[in-house]
């Protein structure tokens, strides 16, 4: 005996469904998750912020992107920097300073001071890696940095561990496929 199929079923629908998913969720839960995003965010900026005015620094932490300072730091270290105004700046100190041109600050040693007497002090900088000093580095002209320039001073590191900093802004496609995987997770975890 052959049997007629039933006319109008459908077919089960498939986990990728995610906004059909979102439109069943309550509404209260989805402001609460909305809400824990928004307080881990703002947590974040505050403890940012309470580190610039801790330490002084525009950046109080921040990434080694190059070899240039080897051995002393390698790429994907992860440097803490102070910068109080009212510490003077010594040969052999290794600081962190952005020249006019360049978005990317860099972590160089000093290897020469000079004082005037009035306070002025003037220095010159040098990758414990490269052969010559920073001067082709500087903008045009500009032969010494001061301390406008300096963005804050090596104060302690952890190795490698700005690494992922560092592959992500190296390869995006993995920055990407990072963001994919982590919105990923969170949309599987507003349907649980």
């Amino acid at each position: 005996m052959v049997r007629a199929g039933v006319v109008g079923t459908h077919l089960p629908t498939s986990g990728l469904d995610i906004f059909g998913d979102l439109r069943k969720t309550n509404k209260r839960q989805l402001y609460y998750q909305v809400l824990n995003f928004a307080m881990i965010v703002s947590s974040a900026l505050m403890i940012w912020k309470g580190l610039i005015v801790l330490t002084g620094s525009e950046s109080p932490i921040v990434v080694v992107l190059s070899g240039s300072m080897e051995p002393a730091f390698h790429r994907g270290d992860l440097l803490f920097l102070t910068n109080f105004q009212e510490d003077p700046i010594r040969a052999g100190e290794i600081v962190v300073f952005k020249v006019e041109g360049r978005d990317i600050p860099i972590v160089h040693r000093v290897i020469k001071v000079h004082e005037k007497d009035n306070g002025d002090i003037k220095f010159l900088t040098k990758g414990d890696n490269n052969e010559v000093d920073d001067r082709g580095l500087y903008k045009e002209g500009q032969n010494w940095l001061e301390k406008k320039d300096v963005v804050g001073r090596a104060r302690g590191f952890l190795p490698y561990v700005g690494m992922v900093n560092t592959i992500m802004n190296n390869y995006p496609k993995f920055k990407y496929a990072l963001l994919a995987v982590m919105g990923t997770y969170v949309l599987l975890k507003c349907e649980s």
